[in-house]
């Protein structure tokens, strides 16, 4: 589910997109979880799975409760680089959630870039996220959507988002990818990139780990040399591509 928070005072909060909150409330604990939306008027959004104790409560949140919040944490999405450029979105799951935000900034930017696909997918059309955004980008960009399992009511694509790299419209001198999904989602579509021309320096990704502390200090979310919630978690793909060969980590 997604929840618009208004803040309390009038200081708001400077937020990038791709950069992560740390969200609590009291007396239950606290977890990361993205922006995936940024208004003019200091309201933000987050989009919240239901998985654990903590995301179970906020997504029991009424209007009107309070929680608290703490950062930005985290690295953000460069989108200076793509000014002059094609950008493409790479999404899986819940991935499109950090890269909503943007999306919309791609697409208020006008003519700062010379075009934007999206290419998304969810195991079934029930897991879509922002459908009616969806429908709303696809008049502005191009944008193909798959689902993993389809049920009755799907007229769609069925497969998983690797496959949509084919259809995109790339050219590797003047394109860069922006991409949050599933890890092996994420490596197959730059494989598939890369095999089209695209140098690794032109993808980025953004990287999930377990957090605690948001700020480098406790190592839960090492990610072989790096610590996610400081250094990422929107990485190159040039600089994680080896680590993402290796299981264990």
């Amino acid at each position: 589910m997604t929840l618009r928070l208004q803040p309390l005072d009038a200081s708001g909060m400077t937020i990038e997109p791709g950069q992560f909150l740390m969200v609590y409330l009291l007396g239950i604990g606290e977890v990361p979880i993205s922006v995936s939306g940024i208004d003019d008027d200091g309201t933000l959004s987050i989009t919240v799975r239901a998985v654990g104790a903590v995301s179970r409560a906020i997504c029991a949140s009424t209007p009107g409760s309070v929680l608290g919040l703490r950062g930005p944490c985290g690295t953000a999405w460069p989108i200076v680089e793509a000014r002059g450029r094609h950008v493409l979105v790479v999404a899986g799951g819940i991935g499109l959630a950090p890269l909503r935000p943007l999306i919309r900034a791609v697409l208020d930017a006008g003519g700062a870039h010379t075009g934007l696909t999206v290419l998304y997918g969810a195991r079934t059309p029930a897991d879509l996220l922002y459908r009616d955004e969806l429908t709303r980008w696809a008049e502005a960009a191009r944008v193909a959507v798959t689902v993993d399992r389809a049920d009755s009511s799907w007229r769609g694509q069925v497969g998983v988002v690797p496959k949509l790299i084919a259809t995109a419209d790339v050219d590797p001198a003047a394109t860069r990818v922006y991409m949050c999904g599933p890890e092996i989602m994420m490596r197959l579509s730059a494989e598939a990139l890369i095999a089209r021309g695209l140098s690794s320096d032109a993808i980025y990704v953004s990287m999930e780990r377990h957090m605690e502390c948001g700020v480098g200090w406790c190592g839960h979310c090492q990610l072989g040399p790096t610590l996610v919630c400081r250094d990422g978690p929107v990485y190159p793909y040039s600089r994680l591509a080896p680590l993402m060969e290796v299981r264990e980590l």
